[in-house]
């Protein structure tokens, strides 16, 4: 702490004049630019056992995220006091040795040593770094016992043979490794490909294979998939770009992958696996259910392969990349593939050569170039797609948490509303009385016993919209005394609003009604002069209701009398206190018909 760069550029000058050595103005330079990476590559310097010795006063003072030594001619004295320094002061969580030929056994012994002792190294990387068999238990030691290390990086540096049989055994029981590089190593097909199958059996953390360059064959593949086959959880990107497979090996991978859960990434790009490879390949690739992209560049294929492929394109529902260049995919394979993106909708990119292929027909090269713009037009519709489809979840998903914070907060503020209901209950009276008041001065007429009967309708839309959260939210009654023919009941929610339901009684016990009556009734209880206005003003307008529909009604009951009615609806307008509001409710006032 306190430490800034001109103090540690100060303590690294101090230090080289007193080693004898000379100090590196690029290195200084880098560091006045970034505190956070330590590029001695960039610099191109070359660290001899003093020059490194210098830099343990800027690692002790500075913590980095990268130490980059690529091709800085370390040797085994400048190497081990090097990584002692790191493992130390844990001065890095990135730190790359690469490109150093001369490192040795001492130093893959203090190599090892760091990878086993600090905390915070989390990434190595040793390409093109001789791992030979004197210096190969060292780092299969500090494999073996469960590391902060996630990535490594072991690319060309002579594994074959002993050195990985002594990985591998250390890795069955490592457990914390996640991506693990081994290209360019010249793997065989017999004990380097065994070797590597048994650690896909016994190791289900690494999520990353990359195999690249090497000589696996169609028989190393076979216990590749074994292995393949032993895991339910694990591997999630196999690289096998160049080596050597051939349609004989698809058939192990086609057995393989319905048993694969986890693989998402599949590359099997440079090798000769053909038109008959492919069909066999689809048979697994329709039958998994984990492959998202698919890697089958320069694999021999020609417009058959391409059939075969554009089957599993339009079979998939969760295919995103497939890489199919550098292959003689001519017309008829790219119109195989241009039908095959209309029915599919997961596809978000396809990599095709850019430049046609030639044809004996010269027409055949436009149409070419339309069924390319075709596909890519088809790959910019799924991601379209796929995008609304990200936002709506997200949407979703935000509205969720907004549903749920709000009920955390009604459960919060519950103990103060308990209250409401009580004063909900003191307004009721008042209310009712206020409704019984206009209700004494109407003669009510009593609907039909079954209004709602399976041959009746909903005469309008609005009377549908306001009986069904009647019937859903399930209110119950409060224990208020109000006037016979009205019920006050209590609606869930936030403040426990009252609403009035009117209940119509009839004096009529028979339940029949002649023409007679009905006009009687309608005329009492609507135009009766001898009585006060309806309330809320409505006299006139159910006058008016009444006219129109008197003579349909007494020709209905006259003519069939057994014929079901229905309610027929008036909306009376709400009222507005300053201590209650009562919501907008309907009062059955006569049964006509369906006609009517």
């Amino acid at each position: 702490q306190n430490v800034t760069v001109e103090d540690v550029i100060t303590s690294y000058t101090q230090a080289c004049q007193k080693l004898n050595c000379k100090q590196s103005p690029k290195l200084i330079r880098q560091l006045q630019v970034s505190s956070s990476v330590l590029l001695a590559s960039y610099c191109r310097e070359k660290l001899d056992h003093k020059a490194c010795e210098a830099l343990e006063e800027i690692f002790k003072r500075v913590q980095f995220k990268m130490v980059d030594l690529e091709q800085t001619n370390l040797d085994e004295d400048g190497a081990s006091a090097l990584f002692d320094m790191i493992e130390y002061y844990e001065s890095a969580t990135h730190l790359n040795i690469s490109f150093n030929k001369h490192i040795g056994t001492r130093g893959w012994q203090a190599a090892a040593h760091m990878m086993r002792k600090t905390n915070c190294l989390q990434y190595l990387d040793a390409r093109n770094t001789p791992l030979l068999d004197h210096s190969a238990p060292f780092v299969a030691r500090a494999l073996r016992i469960s590391s902060s290390l996630t990535v490594l990086h072991l690319e060309n540096t002579s594994l074959s043979g002993r050195p990985l049989m002594l990985l591998a055994t250390a890795l069955k029981m490592n457990i914390v490794l996640r991506e693990l590089y081994l290209a360019d190593n010249r793997l065989n097909s017999l004990q380097d490909s065994a070797q590597l199958g048994n650690v896909l059996k016994f190791n289900g953390c690494i999520q990353i294979l990359d195999l690249r360059n090497n000589h696996i064959m169609d028989s190393g593949l076979a216990y590749i998939c074994e292995g393949l086959k032993e895991q339910r959880q694990g591997l999630v990107t196999l690289v096998l770009w160049n080596n050597q497979l051939t349609h004989a090996g698809m058939v192990y991978m086609s057995m393989c992958l319905p048993h694969t859960q986890t693989l998402e990434t599949l590359n099997l790009g440079h090798n000769a696996i053909g038109n008959e490879g492919v069909r066999h390949l689809k048979n697994g690739l329709i039958g998994n259910r984990s492959v998202l992209r698919l890697g089958l560049a320069s694999a021999k294929l020609t417009c058959e392969g391409a059939v075969a492929v554009a089957e599993f394109v339009a079979e998939s529902p969760r295919l995103l990349r497939l890489d199919l260049r550098e292959n003689e995919i001519k017309t008829g394979g790219l119109m195989a593939l241009s039908l095959a993106l209309r029915v599919n909708q997961s596809l978000l990119r396809l990599d095709l050569d850019r430049e046609p292929k030639k044809e004996t027909v010269k027409s055949f090269i436009e149409t070419q170039k339309a069924l390319l713009a075709e596909i890519q037009n088809g790959c910019r519709r799924n991601f379209i797609l796929a995008k609304e489809k990200e936002e709506r979840l997200q949407q979703s998903a935000s509205m969720a948490e907004i549903a749920s914070a709000a009920e955390e907060e009604d459960s919060n503020t519950a103990p103060e509303e308990n209250s409401l209901p009580s004063e909900d209950c003191n307004t009721a009276p008042e209310d009712t009385t206020t409704n019984n008041s206009s209700k004494q001065d109407e003669e009510e007429i009593t609907p039909d016993p079954d209004p709602q009967g399976p041959d009746s309708d909903s005469d309008t839309e609005d009377e549908l919209e306001e009986e069904k959260p009647v019937a859903e939210t399930k209110p119950v009654v409060n224990s208020v005394q109000n006037p016979p023919g009205q019920v006050a009941v209590s609606s869930p929610g936030r403040g426990h609003k009252i609403f009035l339901v009117t209940r119509v009684e009839n004096t009529n016990t028979t339940g029949g009604l002649t023409a007679q009556g009905v006009k009687g009734s309608l005329l009492t209880g609507v135009t009766s002069p001898a009585g006060p206005s309806l309330a809320n003003g409505l006299e006139a307008e159910l006058g008016r209701i009444a006219s129109s529909c008197d003579n349909k009604v007494h020709q209905h009951i006259n003519t069939d009398n057994t014929a079901k009615c229905r309610p027929f609806v008036v909306p009376v307008k709400p009222i507005s206190k300053s201590n209650l509001t009562i919501l907008p409710k309907y009062r059955y006032v006569v049964p006509v018909s369906k006609q009517c």
